[in-house]
């Protein structure tokens, strides 16, 4: 029998193993992805797109094909983290805590292949007026707000960069352009390249990312990307076909040094549906050595 042919991110049955649209990548390709994972809840009327049982069969499903260098986070509770963390395997490690005072709750960790990367340093800051509070909220935040930054060496190169994620408010706009000028102050003040992942609940001509990309000082990776591997699909698609009508929330935004090869928004279906109502967003980029202190000891 001729097998059927499934256009990607339709609702149609899809085959049995899905399109591999990034995958491992070589040194010194880095493989970058941003992803809100929906924190998992007990709410016994959700809808069964919505159920953990229902989804984490598809995120490991993703995660096991995509097979991220580094994997940005967002809405993750501890176990979720630990179960992503899992999916990729037994040579990756996660950082970063829940964005509560006593560090639970939803977070927004880092996981990394530990085999390709050595982290050398990393910290947890609450993006508020009181930076070194855990829990504090500032600028009509109704929850807190978190950022995870941490340094590697990347063992095949020797080059040193900087990570940082993050999940900005999703009601103030005030409180979103206050983050990301905490997040520009922490590329500005470091000595290392940058990336930035994060769902910033901010589309393409916000005052957010309008001031993350000030001067040129970090880069929409999209934009940038010598190839595309998908349609620009919106990245918020709630369980549903996605549509590409130019609004983003999602993003990866990279220091001018890396080369973006490529860029994509994954809308791949795994085991019957979608793993959450935001897919991620991937890059594959490379350090050029022609950086001050890139690296290490």
């Amino acid at each position: 029998m001729k097998k059927r042919s499934v256009r990607r991110g339709s609702s149609n049955d899809e085959p049995a193993v899905p399109a591999r649209l990034v995958g491992p990548v070589s040194a010194p390709d880095l493989h970058v992805m941003s992803w809100n994972i929906r924190r998992r809840s007990r709410f016994p009327a959700l809808r069964s797109a919505d159920r953990w049982s229902e989804r984490a069969p598809r995120l490991q499903g993703l995660l096991t094909t995509e097979r991220p260098t580094v994997l940005g986070v967002q809405e993750a509770l501890a176990d979720q983290a630990f179960f992503a963390q899992a999916s990729l395997g037994d040579g990756y490690r996660v950082t970063g805590r829940g964005r509560s005072a006593a560090g639970r709750g939803e977070g927004t960790p880092i996981i990394y292949d530990a085999e390709r990367l050595e982290m050398l340093d990393w910290e947890q800051t609450a993006l508020s007026r009181r930076p070194n509070t855990p829990g504090s909220r500032s600028w009509g935040s109704i929850y807190p707000r978190i950022m995870v930054t941490a340094s590697f060496r990347d063992r095949a190169t020797g080059l040193c960069f900087l990570i940082i994620n993050t999940h900005l408010d999703h009601l103030s706009e005030r409180a979103r352009l206050m983050a990301a000028r905490m997040l520009r102050k922490t590329v500005t003040d470091s000595s290392l390249p940058a990336i930035v992942t994060g769902d910033l609940n901010a589309g393409a001509d916000s005052a957010a990312m309008r001031e993350l990309q000030h001067r040129g000082m970090l880069e929409e990776t999209w934009t940038v990307a010598g190839r595309h591997r998908s349609r620009q699909w919106d990245t918020f698609a709630n369980y549903a076909p996605p549509q590409a009508s130019s609004r983003r929330v999602d993003w990866i935004l990279a220091s001018p040094s890396f080369q973006v090869a490529s860029a994509a928004v994954n809308a791949e279906r795994y085991a019957g549906g979608w793993a959450s109502d935001h897919l991620p967003v991937q890059a594959v980029m490379r350090l050029a050595e022609a950086w001050p202190g890139l690296r290490g000891p």
